[in-house]
């Protein structure tokens, strides 16, 4: 009730093709923009980081352009104006495309490809350690293409040093293609069970559904939705203006942490953040109300361990609470029962494939049953045959990837059910948990080098590719769109963003050199890590952690119980999705926006009831446009003017 759309469309009784020539040709163009675009805040400035949010605010930013361009050629030039489904295209490309450039893909990937090489010293020993055994075909070694990397001031474009950069970037162009469909596969097996059978709420979708609206505008004819739009955009253009005069008070939204305690036991909490985003706030409004509770309730939880662990003095257990490893349990956990939840439906697919049952035929999937299935093991056999040449195990990378898109269903997952702000499993992914389960001793070098390769895609999750396609099947089971040609859009724009983002890092390279003149923290920082652990690895190896793997299994097992209990009883106020992501950077530094939209929205409905929570959502959608739309002007006027210029987000 709570979760569904404020102002959508009445769909058409005839499916609309999306996929047409001008949104391709549309978002083909605005692709290569926005990868930039996202290097120049991300890398470059440091600022904005617009694909650590799930909504990213420079895909808002642009379809909302394109809308207002759109608008006026509806009233001179009708004929070549773009219909809502091809808007919804252009949204879910660009989306695609933002996210594998960002924060957690490519601005980790390309920093790792020279780093080993051009930091190796005698006293780090990395050319004993594994420098000889490094994929040549997936890294740069060249001196002469580092130096123009990280110095800059070197001609890009000759024909030596593109050939020099094209073997690691098609290689891994191709792997990042292979990765993203064996995603697709998934969500096309398990899109009629959560969107038609389930019926998940899929909050991130609001403001784009109601934004690509095109017959009836209402949208943006809503009082509340543009009295919204002027608190959150006006906050945004009074602080950018106080940051260029300082004189000028800022009025404070983004995130200060504060020391509350400072005697023991309680400084164990540390400092304690907070934070007002409005557009957190205005996500937050459309999560159900036991997660956005249980957020915040498990952000102090957390807290209130440290303090326990202070107490008691667990000297033993230097990493307790083991935050990190409890929620690797906790998204296996969701995976494991989001799966369980649709056994049923997987059951049908699986005598669908085999030729037993016919009546549950999926006639509006973008691709058959079988095709995905036999897809996704076509995927797990090169993916797998791709670290085989690499030098790793083959049934070791099977495992791997196995637990890396066990995590990818959960975090889909919890997007659709649920749609957080912001999502991210720091390092918890299928590294950690193989190291900590295995023991690096047993793994060997060869594997543990591929597993440092992967950095990249699993440092964090907060860019992933995956719950945008599936929140792009549900927009377009809302709006009544054909699935036909889907799956060509949304792999064109995994190819286009992969290719565009290794160009906008290289190329701002070769002109700034990142290594000189670059401000951001993160050149330096992404490469080095994996290199960095994998040091430590091969030079302090390890058999089976047992309190972090014991941690984990009890990660998993706390979050099995809450599910449990939340089915068992009506008034169970704690979900267990909140428990797994209440760990995170990106909750630790939104919580109290969460706090405020939970609080907000419950006095709300039980004080107005639905009827005035869906009369007053407007307001919350107003909120996050109208912040993204004045913050992604500064950083325009930034990057143009060559000027730090004031960042809304972290």
């Amino acid at each position: 009730m709570d979760n569904q759309p404020t102002v959508s469309s009445k769909p058409s009784q005839i499916p609309t093709h999306g996929v047409t020539f001008k949104s391709i040709l549309i978002a083909s163009v605005l692709i290569p923009i926005n990868c930039y675009w996202v290097i120049e805040m991300e890398v470059i400035r440091y600022s904005g980081h617009p694909v650590t949010i799930s909504l990213f605010f420079n895909v808002i930013f642009s379809l909302f352009v394109l809308i207002g361009f759109n608008q006026l050629l509806r009233r001179f030039l009708p004929r070549i104006a773009l219909v809502q489904s091809e808007l919804v295209i252009v949204y879910l490309m660009l989306s695609i495309a933002s996210g594998i450039t960002g924060h957690d893909m490519l601005e980790i990937l390309v920093p790792m490809l020279g780093h080993a090489f051009r930091f190796a010293t005698p006293e780090n020993e990395w050319q004993q350690l594994f420098l000889p055994f490094l994929p040549e075909w997936l890294t740069v070694s060249n001196n002469r293409l580092l130096q123009g990397y990280y110095e800059g001031d070197l001609p890009l474009y000759t024909i030596d040093t593109l050939f020099g950069w094209a073997t690691p970037v098609l290689w891994w162009t191709a792997f990042i293609t292979v990765l993203v469909f064996g995603m697709l596969c998934i969500n096309v097996i398990i899109r009629k069970q959560w969107i038609e059978y389930e019926k998940l709420s899929y909050p991130i979708i609001h403001l784009p559904l109601n934004l690509t609206e095109t017959d009836h505008n209402r949208f943006f004819k809503n009082k509340l939705m543009w009295l919204g739009f002027g608190i959150a955009g006006g906050l945004v253009l009074w602080n950018g203006i106080s940051f260029l005069f300082p004189f000028l008070p800022e009025l404070r939204t983004r995130n200060q942490s504060y020391q509350i305690f400072t005697e023991s036991p309680w400084n164990a909490m540390g400092r304690i953040p907070f934070s007002l985003y409005p557009f957190a706030i205005g996500l937050g409004f459309f999560i159900p109300l036991d997660l956005s509770f249980s957020c915040w309730f498990f952000f102090w939880y957390w807290r209130l361990l440290r303090v326990v662990g202070a107490m008691f003095g667990f000297r033993n257990l230097p990493g307790f609470p083991y935050m990190n490893e409890q929620a690797s349990g906790g998204y296996l956990a969701l995976c494991v029962l989001a799966v369980w939840a649709s056994r049923r439906h997987l059951l049908h697919v699986g005598q669908m494939i085999f030729g037993r049952n016919t009546s549950q035929e999926d006639t509006d999937s973008p691709i058959s049953y079988g095709t995905a299935v036999f897809g996704l093991i076509a995927v797990m056999i090169a993916l797998v045959i791709f670290c085989y040449y690499g030098g790793a195990n083959i049934w070791v990378m099977f495992a791997f990837f196995a637990i890396y898109y066990m995590i990818s269903i959960a975090i889909t997952r919890m997007r659709a059910e649920l749609g957080t702000p912001v999502h991210d499993l720091h390092y918890s992914g299928p590294d950690q948990i193989l190291t900590r389960v295995i023991g690096t001793r047993r793994l060997g070098r060869d594997n543990l080098i591929m597993f440092s390769m992967f950095w990249f895609i699993n440092r964090a999750y907060r860019s992933h590719p995956m719950p945008h396609q599936l929140e792009g099947f549900k927009i377009i089971e809302r709006t009544n769109m054909t699935m036909r040609r889907i799956v060509f859009a949304l792999m064109l724009a995994t190819v286009l963003g992969s290719l565009a983002g290794f160009w906008s890092l290289i190329d701002r390279g070769y002109q700034l050199g990142m290594e000189v003149r670059a401000s951001s923290p993160s050149l330096t920082a992404f490469g080095i890590e994996p290199y960095r652990r994998l040091a430590g690895w091969l030079q302090s190896s390890s058999d089976t952690l047992i309190p972090e793997s014991g941690f984990m299994g009890f990660g998993f097992l706390m979050t099995t119980v809450l599910m449990l209990c939340r089915m068992q009883f009506v008034w169970w106020p704690f979900h267990p999705a909140g428990f797994a992501i209440s760990t995170s950077w990106g909750m630790n530094v939104t919580w109290g926006c969460l706090f405020m939209s939970w609080l907000i929205k419950l006095v709300i409905l039980k004080y107005g009831g639905p009827v005035k929570y869906r009369k007053i959502a407007p307001f919350f959608l107003g909120l996050i446009l109208g912040e993204f739309t004045v913050g992604s002007i500064w950083t325009i006027i930034g990057i143009v003017g060559g000027i730090p210029t004031y960042g809304f987000w972290v």
